[in-house]
Order: structure tokens, then sequence, then C-alpha cells
């Protein structure tokens, strides 16, 4: 993986660093350098390491919506002295908030989750039929699944909708239940592309996918396991 670990303390960083093991990293002790390597360079990192408390007009929180404007997909995970910001965080869908100091063992979890994750979204993918043609979506790349009249409308992270025919009953017993679920007869979504959950609803890219009060319970329970399956 590569790995871009920002934090003005550069101590803390090569710490860090240094738990990394041999995975490709990269220190930066300022917001610019990684914002300037991001936007003008168009340099992609698989894992964001943000210390939160750092020095100028830009702290964690900032950088990480900074990242995010430019890497949808990005894969970003807290460094704090306290916990002030765990709100802001699980906000963010961070994937990870570790306080400081920062063990060596919490830090090879995460490593090894975010390999999961990305195993996840590389090897598996959704089939389907469309006039005639078969295709597929890796699971990474789709935000939640619709369906009216029996056709099926595949929402993805590139704003592209995908038709085809078919039915969501079916289409739900032949994919990974962890990675999607079942919230309304309507609809099918995938946990790690939810931004937020605001009374019955979830927010998924900034759209408003209802849950019924029959799947409630249990996707309210997958999205918490999800947002902070471990933290330290």
């Amino acid at each position: 993986m590569r790995i871009a670990v920002c934090d003005d303390c550069m101590e803390d960083a090569l710490l860090l660093k240094g738990f990394l093991g041999g995975h490709e990293a990269r220190v930066y002790s300022d917001t610019d350098r990684l914002l300037a390597d991001i936007e003008n360079k168009k340099i992609r990192y698989d894992l964001y390491l943000l210390d939160i408390y750092m020095e100028g007009p830009v702290n964690g929180i900032e950088l990480a919506k900074k990242i995010y404007a430019q890497q949808e997909e990005a894969v970003i995970c807290f460094i704090s002295t306290s916990n002030d910001f765990y709100r802001e965080a699980y906000d963010l869908y961070a994937i990870q908030y570790l306080l400081k100091p920062v063990r060596e063992e919490a830090v090879k979890r995460l490593l090894d989750k975010v390999s999961r994750s990305h195993a996840r979204n590389r090897e598996r993918k959704l089939t389907f039929q469309s006039r005639g043609q078969t295709g597929s979506i890796s699971y990474g790349k789709i935000l939640y699944i619709s369906s009216r009249e029996h056709t099926l409308s595949i929402s993805c992270t590139d704003g592209t909708v995908q038709e085809c025919k078919g039915r969501l009953n079916e289409l739900a017993m032949q994919i990974d239940g962890d990675v999607f679920m079942r919230c309304h007869q309507s609809f099918l979504v995938n946990m790690y592309h939810v931004d937020s959950m605001s009374g019955s609803d979830l927010i998924v890219a900034g759209q408003r996918i209802p849950v019924s009060r029959r799947y409630y319970a249990e996707v309210k329970r997958r999205y918490q396991e999800i947002l902070f399956e471990e933290v330290d």
C-alpha cells in the first residue's frame, strides 16, 4: 500500500512510519505539501494517516475534507491526543480514530483492515445482464441498487447508473450481505459508502435512502459496526 502520514510533530510521524513495515510511506510535516501533491501532481494514496491538531489554518478535519474533494474514495485514519473530534471523524466516515501515543498493534490491525477492504473491492464484482450483454461492476464502485417494476438501477461512485432487468429479492440472495444490506423493499445499499444515518434515512453520496421499520435495527447495527469496528 501507498500511505501518507501527515503530522507536524516529526517525532510522532517517524514513529508511526516505523510501524508501517514494508509499506511505501511518505511523511508530510504540513498540510500544504500534501494538498499540493494531491491537487497538482495527482498523487493518490491508499491510506491517509492525519494528525488532527496541526499548526496553521487547516487542521486534520479540514484537510480530510479537501482530500475527499479530490479523491472521493480516500481511506482516512485520524490521529489525535484526545477524542474531541470523534464526532467529526464519525461524520466524515473515517476508517479509524487512533489516540496518541499510537500503539504498534493498533496500526497493524488498521493495515489489516484496509488491506482486506481493498482486496474485497478489487476482487468482488456484481455481474448483470443488460440488452443481451453480460457486464460487471466491482463492489467498491456501487453506491446502492434500486428497483422499480422489475428494473434494477445500479448507482455508481462515478455518477453513472446502470440499468438491467431483475428482481431485488433475487439479487439480495446472491451478493455479500456484509457489504450490501436491504434497507427497504426497493433498495439495497453498499454499507461501506454510507456517509451518515439520519433518522430513518441513510445518506449515500448526498442521496437520502429510506430505511423501513422492518430493516431498521439490523441496518443501524451494521452501520455502527462498520464505522468503528476497532476504535482505539
